[in-house]
């Protein structure tokens, strides 16, 4: 897929990340394509530590894939990682890109859940347009 991120669209992938997550308390949201190229972040993590963890994410979704197929399943969608400071919430947007949530104990992981399977058709809906 060709992505051309106009500053029209990325204004509209910022507007409702800020909206749908930062605004409910989430401390970081990136948005990234499936080899690790950071399309557009939001929050307050240190941005020095933003496109390695970009590049990690990808690279943890096409292990994870690996391992659904070895279980036969055809893809994992999302994946979920406990911390004792943060959690991560990564979650497969159409088939290309990954939202990358990460958000402290004071968020619950129903309202990420909730929120991420809202913004997908939206997400999917700038990108593509």
């Amino acid at each position: 897929m060709d992505l051309i991120l106009t500053e029209e669209k990325q204004s509209r992938l910022i507007e409702l990340i800020d909206r749908e997550l930062i605004k409910n308390g989430v401390e970081h949201v990136l948005l990234v394509d499936m080899a690790g190229t950071l399309i557009v972040e939001k929050g307050n993590y240190p941005l020095g530590d933003v496109l390695p963890l970009a590049a990690l994410s990808a690279a943890n979704f096409g292990a994870t894939a690996e391992i659904a197929r070895l279980v036969g399943e055809e893809d994992f969608t999302l994946l979920f990682h406990k911390g004792e400071r943060y959690n991560i919430h990564f979650n497969k947007i159409g088939n290309h890109f990954i939202l990358v949530i990460l958000f402290d104990k004071s968020v619950s992981l129903g309202l990420i859940r909730y929120k991420t399977s809202r913004m997908s058709d939206e997400l999917l809906k700038i990108l593509s347009g």
